[in-house]
């Protein structure tokens, strides 16, 4: 057989999209799938439509990896996160077509962002080990004492991924709560949650531990009003909702005094150069403060 006849004859391989949730990559629990259409309204792809099951089970997977992650040390965190730009570098061709798919954007401009994105994700892997001289340090206090105050990660974070920007908007709310030491249930995109669940992909082959990031695509409002309310979720971001929705989120997120970034613009402007700053860092980082006596140095009385 000629390669003329084997090439008319083969039938492409279409990609299976799949949840990712402590590590692994389930499909819906509900076996519901919706259709996810480029900017003309070509269909891409048949996505995952999560269920509040679903959303559960990523709470709990990021509950049991947020022991052994804020207990890492923050260097090895940030090399872990470093690792995870070198990987999504290796895949940038298939992030490109994903993002000018998913946002109506030429080839050279979809790079572009890729690119943004990459170094986004490197310049918050660089604060792990940093943030802490910025916000901690030694007060000075009236008496033989030392008072310190270190950050330490709040917990469990949902974040409700940017609608517009699926890339890097994803990763400028994403990199800085895991970087900070928290654990993550990620809401994707509605409309262009490829790039996100395709960043699961590479998040599982970036000795990130299973659990760390928790992938979620489907109804934006059906995922987060349960979140929202869950117990076990300690902070939620609300870049992706709308002011209806941001409200109600508020609200059930009150009930257990969950911390709430509320909606606000996410810095994915053409100048990519411009450093987001710390501020989505420090968001759901919590100040412990230690007293401790200096204790006495001998009959004169002094102290270290």
């Amino acid at each position: 057989m000629s390669k003329e006849s084997l090439g008319a004859t083969r039938l492409s391989v279409f990609k299976t999209y799949k949840l990712y949730v402590g590590g692994k990559f389930p499909r819906s629990e509900s076996g519901r799938v919706y259709e996810v259409t480029d900017s003309k309204g070509k269909w891409l792809a048949n996505a995952p439509l999560s269920s509040r099951k679903d959303a559960r089970d990523a709470v709990v997977a990021a509950r049991k990896a947020f022991g052994g992650w804020s207990g890492a040390t923050a260097y090895n965190r940030g090399q872990i996160l470093y690792r995870v730009a070198e990987m999504l570098e290796g895949r940038r061709e298939q992030f490109v077509r994903e993002v000018a798919d998913a946002e109506g954007l030429s080839k050279s401009k979809a790079a572009a962002v890729v690119d943004a994105t990459v170094d986004r994700w490197v310049w918050y892997a660089g604060w792990t080990d940093k943030i802490t001289q910025v916000v901690g340090g030694a007060n000075p206090v009236a008496g033989p004492f030392f008072n310190l105050s270190t950050p330490e990660p709040t917990g469990v974070v949902t974040v409700i991924a940017p609608q517009e920007s699926s890339f890097l908007g994803l990763v400028s709310v994403v990199a800085p709560v895991i970087a900070a030491g928290n654990t993550a249930v990620v809401i994707a995109s509605e409309k262009a949650p490829l790039p996100a669940l395709s960043l699961g992909e590479v998040l599982a082959t970036s000795d990130v531990p299973g659990g760390v990031v928790n992938v979620l695509s489907g109804n934006t409002r059906e995922l987060a009003l349960p979140l929202a309310a869950h117990q076990d979720v300690n902070g939620i971001d609300l870049a992706g909702a709308d002011a209806d929705l941001a409200k109600d989120l508020e609200i059930a997120a009150a009930d257990n005094l969950k911390r709430v970034l509320r909606p606000q613009a996410v810095d994915t402007d053409a100048d990519f150069t411009t450093p987001p700053g710390t501020h989505r860092l420090t968001t759901f980082l919590e100040t412990k403060t230690v007293w401790h006596p200096t204790g006495s140095l001998g009959a004169s009385g002094g102290s270290y």
